[in-house]
């Protein structure tokens, strides 16, 4: 695995904001690489910065500071529209909350995102399948999601996440919302899913069990990463 390029990368991320006059350092030099298939957990106590860093490493915000690498493209000094495509095509996001479309099936909700990358209908149709049996949820293809469990939603959000064959996933707190028992079976799917699909997974988790199951584990602390022990 060391001698694959990394999927994602970033050195020297500095992001500083402004309240009420006040200069918060968020971050202060964070680095790190995320390799082929490798699970790498983020943990830290609430408001250390692990959201920002995620919003920065799926090229949803810039950094003030360093460099962000996705497949070995420097994503830092291009412009929005580029970022968007690389976005789109390479990075694949999963949440808490599923924030799956409430009038859509599940089907429907992975079908959506390949359209709108520029894949048919039957082929997007034929990938949202693929993926619902991956997740263990093809007899669930024509619900909506008000008719899903919670464990339910978040597979096919994970599916979601996975429709456009990205080669990032990033994920924050994505068993938060669940009970233990549901949060193993989707973390075991997520693994299992990641490491076939040879997927760069960077996941916040509050949970440390979990995370000690990760290949890594890197920890927010005063705006850097250090290797959690």
């Amino acid at each position: 695995m060391s001698e694959e390029r990394p999927m994602l990368e970033l050195s020297g991320v500095v992001r500083v904001f402004e309240q009420a006059g006040t200069r918060l350092e968020v971050l202060r030099g964070a680095s790190l690489a995320v390799r082929p298939g490798e699970l790498v957990g983020l943990v830290g106590p609430s408001g250390a910065g692990k959201s920002t860093l995620l919003h920065i490493a799926g090229l949803l915000e810039r950094p003030d500071e360093g460099t962000v690498r996705i497949g070995g493209i420097d994503a830092s000094k291009l412009d929005d529209a580029k970022r968007t495509e690389i976005r789109r095509g390479a990075i694949g996001f999963v949440y808490q909350f599923h924030h799956l479309l409430p009038e859509f099936s599940a089907q429907e909700n992975i079908v959506l995102p390949q359209m709108i990358a520029g894949l048919s209908k039957r082929e997007a149709t034929e990938r949202a399948r693929q993926l619902l049996a991956m997740v263990g949820l093809e007899g669930r293809a024509s619900h909506r999601p008000a008719r899903l469990s919670g464990g339910e939603q978040q597979r096919v959000a994970i599916a979601r996440a996975l429709a456009n064959a990205p080669g990032l996933l990033i994920a924050d707190e994505p068993t938060g919302n669940l009970d233990p028992h549901t949060a193993e079976g989707v973390f075991a799917m997520l693994t299992k899913l990641v490491r076939g699909a040879r997927v760069g997974a960077l996941i916040a988790t509050h949970n440390l069990e979990l995370a000690q199951r990760m290949d890594r584990v890197l920890e927010m602390r005063d705006g850097v990463l250090v290797e959690h022990a």
